[in-house]
């Protein structure tokens, strides 16, 4: 198929373009940062060939969210979206951007999303997990909490999607992966803790207050979508002290406010499967890049055996609608 658009494709700045401890080699890391630093060489030709028209670009993992020092994340936010800017001026055919804000302020979080959308021409806003808030080094700080409806009501007003993006869990609650390093990063640990978060988040109340809300997970929705029977299942019978306090079924909100992309999950069962619980408007193309590959994300896409008209929205027109992209 050609056209395709992916949202969940991720730059760098120098700043953020160091390796992500005890993820990756210093070798496997020395080309992923080549191609973090690059847009328009080697991944604009990887594009062109397997019919990608354009990838919206967001900072890499886990950057702005790791800084511990406000003011320092704040200007790291600044520094990556300005930066981000420029490139995609460059190429605005090929290339737009998701915001990257310092959530360890959320009025500067409120006001780097406001210059972002309205100064920048970004088309939403990726934030890369909880974020890290003074000296603590475990400190983990969700976004359901009080202090951040704020800045959920200036998305909302806004009218542009939320990417939650994952991060590893910290040391104090890796514990649980202790002597099994093989489930951290993008093998277990991410969608877990990024599935907590986006129940967290809805569980709280937040898509009641806000329901225009759009919020988007990638990797097929970090196994949300087959879990939700069980989840409203079992929370049916929870007690008012242990229940959420959402007012409808869990379900309801994951397939009214929530998109999922295939970013890294190109799994045609698990997709099938989403497909069923969301709808195909809900699911969007997405590669990962450069965590993963061009080639093999368009080749298992373009060769899925669904129907045409899902192929199209999901390659393309749920993300230019979502995204108001300028595209025919």
């Amino acid at each position: 198929m050609k056209g395709k658009i992916g949202l969940e494709e991720h730059f760098a700045v120098p700043d953020t373009a160091l390796n992500p401890r005890g993820t990756y080699s210093d070798v496997t890391w020395a080309e992923l940062k080549g191609r973090l630093l690059d847009l328009h060489g080697e991944r604009l030709a990887l594009m062109d060939q397997h019919g990608i028209e354009m990838m919206v670009v967001s900072l890499n993992a886990p950057a702005v969210q790791a800084v511990p020092d406000p003011k320092a994340a704040v200007a790291l936010a600044r520094q990556a979206n300005d930066a981000l800017a420029d490139e995609v001026a460059r190429r605005p055919d090929r290339f737009q951007a998701l915001a990257a804000v310092a959530m360890q302020d959320p009025d500067a979080a409120i006001a780097e999303l406001e210059r972002a959308i309205k100064d920048l021409g970004f088309k939403g806003v990726l934030v890369n997990g909880f974020s890290q808030i003074g000296s603590d080094p475990d400190s983990a700080v969700y976004y359901d909490l009080p202090q951040y409806r704020p800045f959920w009501a200036a998305v909302e007003r806004l009218g542009v999607p939320f990417y939650l993006h994952p991060r590893s869990p910290l040391p104090r609650d890796a514990r649980l992966y202790a002597g099994h390093p093989w489930m951290m990063g993008a093998a277990w640990a991410f969608g877990n803790e990024t599935a907590v978060h986006a129940l967290r988040l809805i569980g709280s109340g937040l898509f009641d207050e806000h329901p225009k809300l759009a919020v988007v997970l990638g990797h097929l929705g970090e196994n949300i979508p087959f879990g939700l029977w069980r989840i409203d299942h079992c929370n049916a019978t929870a007690s008012k002290t242990d229940g959420h306090k959402a007012r409808r079924p869990i379900a309801d909100y994951v397939r009214e406010n929530f998109y999922v992309t295939t970013s890294g999950n190109f799994s045609t069962s698990a997709l099938i499967l989403t497909m069923a619980e969301l709808g195909a408007d809900r699911v969007m193309f997405s590669v990962d890049w450069p965590f993963e590959e061009i080639a093999h994300a368009a080749t298992w896409f373009d060769a899925l055996d669904i129907g045409e008209s899902d192929r199209l929205k999901i390659g393309r027109t749920n993300a230019a609608r979502l995204l108001k992209l300028a595209v025919t």
